[in-house]
């Protein structure tokens, strides 16, 4: 399954890439995650809570960066539910590209769904990929607002 997107945030990209790469900013960003221990400079694990449809999931995930240059950002996430058979793998990669006053951000994952997760069906889990999304930009716009407003 393969999930994309882009949007525009009003920033200097070297802003946007100095905030989306710091692992305990991007945490901030992202509905779901906590628990970040950093094992090395490109190798983190957490644990991401999320609700699909109307069940409750919590996996304990791995992230390995494979990619940190200030236009793109790329990394592999291998994710096991607690609780029930499944597995979670996905590879990312983000784009950033200034456009004057602003930066586009053109994202990209490949997931694969194996146990319950998988029988879930892919237009439920782009619906909630999707949320998550908004929840991303809503919280990364806010956070360059603020910083335009002090």
């Amino acid at each position: 399954m393969n999930v994309s997107g882009e949007f525009t945030i009003k920033a200097p990209r070297a802003a946007v890439f100095d905030t989306i790469r710091d692992p305990k900013s991007f945490i901030s960003l992202v509905d779901g995650i906590k628990d970040l221990k950093e094992i090395d400079p490109t190798h983190y694990e957490a644990v991401f809570e999320t609700k699909i449809a109307y069940l409750n999931f919590k996996f304990k995930v791995t992230v390995e960066v494979i990619r940190l240059d200030i236009g793109e950002i790329a990394a592999r996430i291998e994710g096991t539910p607690l609780g029930v058979v499944g597995r979670l793998t996905a590879t990312t990669s983000t784009i950033l590209t200034e456009t004057g006053d602003e930066t586009k951000i053109a994202y990209s994952v490949d997931a694969a769904l194996a146990g319950k997760l998988g029988s879930m069906g892919q237009p439920v889990m782009r619906s909630k990929a999707k949320d998550l999304e908004k929840v991303f930009v809503s919280r990364l716009r806010e956070r360059f607002a603020q910083a335009a407003a002090e």
